[in-house]
């Protein structure tokens, strides 16, 4: 049997200092050398997925991470090489199957060599169809925030958290060992809390795990996501995500039609603070105390898709370039949406963008990732 890590609830103290923060629980992981005649050696991956509310409207996404040096370092397996019911996008719960082609290419011959983990995200499907979109070219609370019109994307899937601390954690010590991707502001215990230990580790501070991470700039935020095989959302995806399709089924079936297709947030209309009743995590006081939330604290306001945070908590890098002039030839600005915890609820809707070099971090910027998809 291969020396697999299973990414759980409830993980042992040994594995310390890796978190769990938001990925699935992931069980009884197997694996073994098999060979076939037509395929040649592969390896056998068996796992249990014990999320019993998995739907094909909020499956799990999927990704194997493996190790060749015991451990010191690790890399995503890329799809290709994975043939199964239990990679990618999965959903449903239970038994999953699968089989690593190709091991020769790795130089594989003994399971001794290999270290595997399983690692499971929720994430929420969005149809291919079309949807109302509005920009604010350069980002800003721009206050007329006119109507473009109606745009169309295929299928895709979206993180129904931001990335937290504790996941981002586990990314660290993966592959981040030499300090790439940290910064010293992580380490603040009231804003981030993600420590270096002398080792070159990476430890959370108890009860930081399931907060958004921050101080990550466009280019950490990338390589985390590279990381686990996704990618940033673009603008018009981060959109849809937080209004919805024209066809909250999509364009292929047409039965559920949005009723606020053009909606300011993702719950509707409704300020953020209407009624005394706080939708978001932003600056709804205007007194500039608030402070980061767990991801999912205002999970009765989500977007019609089932994800949360969209507004308020962190602004969100999105994979989007805004590009002046002044800066032909360079990497340029790049697009957050969303708004943050210290954001005015008039930086906080579905328009809203801010614009900011990617090599820029602050404590208010944060990112989830989305996978495209046809299914």
């Amino acid at each position: 049997m291969g020396r697999a890590i299973l990414v759980a609830a409830g993980l042992l103290a040994a594995l310390q200092p890796r978190a769990c923060a938001q990925w699935l629980p992931v069980s009884h992981e197997d694996s073994d050398l098999a060979s076939s005649e037509v395929g040649g050696p592969f390896i056998r991956l068996e796992y249990d997925l014990d999320v019993p509310d998995l739907t094909p409207a909020a499956p799990a996404y999927v990704f194997v991470e493996v190790s060749l040096d015991d451990g010191k370092s690790w890399s995503l397996l890329p799809g290709h090489f994975l043939r199964g019911n239990g990679v990618g996008i999965v959903e449903s719960p239970g038994h999953k199957k699968n089989a690593w082609w190709g091991i020769d290419q790795f130089g594989i011959t003994d399971m001794a060599q290999v270290d595997i983990e399983v690692r499971a995200l929720r994430m929420v499907r969005v149809p291919g169809g079309a949807f109302n979109m509005d920009l604010v070219p350069g980002g800003g609370f721009d206050g007329s925030k006119s109507h473009i019109g109606t745009a169309a994307l295929p299928t895709f899937y979206c993180a129904k958290c931001e990335t937290t601390v504790g996941m981002y954690a586990d990314y660290l010590n993966a592959a981040g060992k030499n300090g790439r991707g940290w910064s010293k502001q992580m380490a603040n215990a009231e804003r981030c809390g993600i420590r270096r230990n002398d080792d070159g580790t990476y430890a959370v501070v108890p009860g930081r795990e399931n907060y958004p991470v921050n101080y990550v700039s466009w280019y950490a935020a990338e390589a985390f996501l590279d990381w686990a095989g996704l990618r940033l959302p673009t603008e018009a995806e981060f959109q849809k995500v937080l209004r919805g399709g024209l066809f909250l089924d999509g364009d292929e079936t047409k039965k559920v039609p949005n009723p606020l297709p053009g909606r300011k947030y993702p719950w509707g209309d409704e300020a953020p603070g209407a009624g005394g009743v706080a939708r978001c995590n932003c600056d709804i006081e205007k007194n500039g105390s608030g402070k980061l939330a767990p991801v999912g604290s205002y999970a009765g306001f989500n977007s019609p898709y089932g994800a949360c945070d969209l507004v308020g908590n962190v602004a969100e890098w999105t994979l989007d370039s805004y590009t002046t002039s002044y800066h032909a030839g360079l990497d340029g600005y790049r697009m957050l949406r969303g708004g943050s915890y210290m954001d005015p609820t008039s930086g906080c809707d579905a328009i809203a963008g801010v614009s900011q070099l990617p090599a820029k971090d602050s404590r208010i910027y944060g990112f989830r990732g989305v996978l495209e998809g046809a299914k």
